[in-house]
């Protein structure tokens, strides 16, 4: 799941699943409360993902997999 690029940035993999009951990480999986249109799930996903990190949402980015449920993401420490 985490794989280092350097001592400043983490690359993580996940698969999403949107429409969940709410937003949580099990695992590889990441449950997701916003539906998969116009971009919300991803939206929800960085909010998400900075809030359980404790960083900045401009510190999220979501490096590949922005149309699809296998995301591949960064986060900048």
């Amino acid at each position: 799941m985490y794989n280092d690029i350097n001592m400043k940035e983490k690359i993580l993999k996940f698969k999403i699943v949107p429409n969940a009951k709410r937003n949580e990480i099990k695992g590889e999986k990441v449950y997701l409360t916003a539906p998969p249109v116009e971009g919300k799930a991803n939206k929800a996903l960085i909010e998400f993902l900075a809030e359980h990190f404790k960083i900045k949402k401009y510190q999220v980015s979501i490096v590949r997999g922005e149309k699809s449920r296998n995301k591949v993401v960064a986060l900048d420490f």
